[in-house]
């Protein structure tokens, strides 16, 4: 940084100077770090205002610019704070000394005298002493100048903190998203790909809001705002911790997800069910700390709910059996989703979806539909999708005209396709001449299919049909269909007769 001043001479020559550079490196330079301590012990320290310091600004060739020689007495904790924030202080203080130089028109040239004075001989100690006295006094004006209860330099630092506090938040977000989570794709773990991302935000905001409240405590605020915004710390800073446990949930449920699909568990349909009644459950103990740490009584919330509880539960009767009846869905585990299940005549789909107040099934006609878990809890439930093997049970009807021989050759085939098909579990096949029925003779085939995939089952028996209608049609068999023989007695039938009779002629 340069202060250009067209009036500033250097000692010793008198030389024109028309940049004055500002260094805070340590040696040969300018020594920044001694002409800052000058005026913060005159800024915010009174009781060190009457003792002397100084400073020293040396031009880029080395000549002496403006010297003031004193001694100097400042305290190692106060060193340290310089060298941690001297570039906030090189700012400030070069742009006040220049403003002073710049604005005085004959300041400049008083203090090249006073410079020249001072390494000269002891008769300017007076002029000296006035532009001290008149440097202190301006700069303590602009940085003693308070706005309401916080002078300039509160204001600064309180800035200062809030600043470094988003460049933290965002060096958390770096780490979180480069360095942690490159440590944890070399792990062979699911859980730690989802947990450090999910985990970026609440982390970033806790860093936040705990500089947030460290930047406002530096402020001279009233009692009001400071219990208010105690209390807005504390408020925040529990979300966002129950923020952070919602997003492990959520991350946990996940994991667990994947892991029972994986391994084909049925836990893994109610998965979201109990995601779903944790997060709820956290959602109620946040509110209720969150209220008992901002002050209020929670032991007397409760017991007004208590008493208002009473008719809210029984109004909410349906709501309040649907939750139970999910419990007990959970707990018995009748299906899971996926489940292709029938309840009663109405309900007969797979299931998509099973929730805290219903569950949701997709029909054969593609329509969803939407269960109350309390209705589920009390009907007979049918899940096919437990089915190890799909049957099939089905008579065959042939004509009374088919010989015996030909019955018995017409069942042995029947099996023995029925032992040829790979679709067709061969533990158990049962085919049996069983009835003689009103317009057919009855032959069973009852089997098994070996796969329940509903479409791949309908194929089998197609082709299991195909070939009985072959087999019949080989022994020289009929398929029978239904018919029924009336018989007529006395006059009727004459009747009939004639009557049939005329009709030919």
């Amino acid at each position: 940084m340069y202060l250009n001043h067209p009036r500033l001479r250097v000692a010793p020559n008198r030389a024109r100077m028309t940049n004055l550079r500002i260094s805070h490196t340590y040696g040969p330079g300018m020594k920044l770090q001694k002409m800052t301590m000058l005026f913060v012990s005159t800024w915010t320290c009174p009781e060190w205002a009457g003792k002397p310091a100084f400073f020293v600004l040396r031009s880029r060739r080395g000549g002496s610019g403006v010297a003031f020689a004193s001694r100097g007495c400042l305290k190692l904790d106060f060193l340290l704070s310089m060298k941690n924030y001297h570039l906030v202080w090189l700012s400030l203080v070069s742009l006040c000394f220049g403003q002073f130089l710049l604005g005085q028109d004959d300041g400049g040239e008083n203090a090249v005298q006073a410079a020249e004075s001072v390494s000269a001989s002891s008769s300017g100690q007076s002029e000296f002493t006035s532009i001290r006295d008149e440097t202190r006094t301006m700069l303590s004006e602009i940085f003693q100048e308070e706005m309401g209860e916080n002078s300039w330099v509160r204001l600064l630092v309180s800035f200062v903190i809030i600043l470094l506090t988003y460049m933290a938040r965002k060096i958390v977000g770096y780490l979180f998203e480069n360095w942690l989570h490159r440590i944890a794709e070399k792990t062979s773990w699911e859980f730690d790909d989802r947990m450090i991302p999910a985990m970026r935000g609440p982390v970033g905001w806790m860093v936040f809001a705990i500089g947030l409240f460290i930047a406002l405590t530096v402020l001279n605020l009233s009692p009001e705002w400071d219990k208010a915004i105690l209390l807005g710390v504390k408020a925040a800073t529990m979300t966002i911790v129950f923020w952070g446990i919602l997003r492990g949930v959520d991350v946990f449920a996940e994991t667990m997800m994947g892991l029972a699909k994986r391994r084909d568990m049925a836990v893994h349909g109610f998965i979201p069910l109990i995601q779903k009644a944790t997060r709820t459950f956290l959602f109620i103990v946040a509110v209720i700390l969150v209220v008992q740490n901002l002050g209020y009584s929670v032991s007397s919330l409760l017991a007004g709910l208590g008493i208002g509880g009473l008719a809210v539960a029984l109004a909410a009767q349906e709501t309040l059996g649907n939750f139970f009846g999910s419990v007990s869905l959970v707990a018995d585990r009748p299906f899971r989703v996926g489940d292709w299940i029938q309840v009663g005549s109405k309900v007969d789909g797979d299931v998509e979806e099973i929730g805290l107040r219903s569950t949701k099934v997709r029909t054969w006609s593609k329509s969803l539909m939407s269960i109350p878990n309390k209705v589920l809890a009390n009907e007979i439930i049918e899940n096919w999708s437990k089915m190890p093997k799909r049957r099939v049970k089905q008579y065959i009807g042939v004509t009374y005209s088919t010989p015996a021989d030909a019955m018995h050759d017409l069942v042995e085939d029947i099996k023995e396709l029925l032992r040829e098909d790979e679709g067709v579990q061969q533990d158990f096949i049962l085919v049996n001449f069983t009835d003689f029925g009103d317009s057919s003779l009855q032959i069973l085939v009852y089997y098994f299919t070996s796969t329940t995939a509903w479409l791949a089952h309908m194929d089998i028996r197609q082709r299991i049909n195909i070939k009985i209608m072959k087999a019949v049609e080989v022994r020289g068999a009929s398929m029978a269909f239904p018919t029924r023989s009336l018989q007529f007695e006395g006059d009727i039938a004459e009747r009939i007769a004639d009557g049939l009779g005329s009709k030919a002629d």
